[in-house]
């Protein structure tokens, strides 16, 4: 394994949640982080912010800096990239962690929803990748990180809200290509997704039921795989649609009742989506 140390890694969507555990635990293994996010202060609705990550990850021992960005505007991803270039010198990893959820049909999605979704979704992963590319063309462990799911064609998940669906899909759809087509440059691009529902924010928010908190995982099972990924030296792991659990399990992680949300819940963890059961 390689490891991270010195490598200078983005990570979308780093105010809270996923993109925070993993800018804790990759900080701790000495890599340095650029937290982005659309908003440097706490949001209205949701806890956290990307002051506070950048607080945690400097209280843990690394170093990073937050960047603002609204990832739907290329001048702002420019500038992201050009920040993180300017402090550390260079990017060598990027983690697409941003995303934007509505679990509603074709006939109750707004075209100002869907837009979002899929601006804030896939067209950022294109945005996002094509910027770091010059760079991660000249580290020796380039690598792209995007959170989404394997392509699961099964009707159920395209029923109630194929417009989310869609834009989860090109994303990974993206990875598939990308990694084909950057297999000369020697950078790895990979997807994560979680096996079970992820206690987050974001999840209380768009599901509206904080008893399904219970029946979730914490963020560090998804900080702990991305880890495992990304810290290989091995450029041949590419092209991936990982599942958290699949590949710490190949790591040899036994106890996964260490990442339970709540450590009395006994019962069946609630599968995320496009996962068939």
């Amino acid at each position: 394994m390689a490891g991270l140390k010195n490598k200078t890694i983005i990570i979308t969507g780093a105010s809270r949640g996923i993109g925070k555990a993993m800018a804790i635990k990759f900080a701790k293994n000495g890599a340095n982080i650029v937290a982005a996010s659309k908003s440097l202060t706490a949001h209205p609705k949701l806890p956290g912010s990307l002051e506070e990550t950048v607080a945690d990850v400097k209280k843990s021992g690394g170093q990073a800096i937050a960047v603002q960005v609204d990832v739907r505007h290329p001048d702002q991803v420019n500038n992201m990239v050009e920040s993180a270039v300017e402090t550390f010198g260079g990017v060598d990893m990027l983690v697409n962690n941003a995303g934007a959820i509505s679990l509603t049909s074709v006939e109750k999605t707004s075209l100002k929803l869907y837009d979002r979704m899929h601006y804030v979704n896939d067209r950022a992963v294109f945005l996002c990748s094509q910027a770091v590319l010059p760079y991660l063309k000249n580290s020796d462990q380039g690598h792209i990180l995007t959170l989404s799911p394997p392509i699961n064609l099964n009707p159920k998940w395209l029923k109630d809200y194929s417009p989310y669906t869609a834009s989860k899909y090109s994303m990974s759809m993206l990875t598939i290509g990308m990694a084909e087509e950057l297999k000369e440059d020697k950078i790895a691009v990979n997807s994560l997704w979680p096996k079970t529902i992820i206690a987050t924010a974001a999840i209380e928010f768009a599901v509206g039921d904080k008893n399904m908190l219970n029946v979730c995982r914490t963020t560090d099972i998804m900080a702990d795989a991305a880890f495992e990924i990304i810290s290989t030296n091995d450029m041949s792991l590419t092209g991936n649609l990982f599942i958290d659990e699949d590949i710490l399990r190949e790591k040899g992680v036994q106890d996964f009742d260490k990442y339970l949300n709540n450590p009395e819940f006994k019962g069946k963890l609630y599968p995320d989506l496009f996962l068939d059961e």
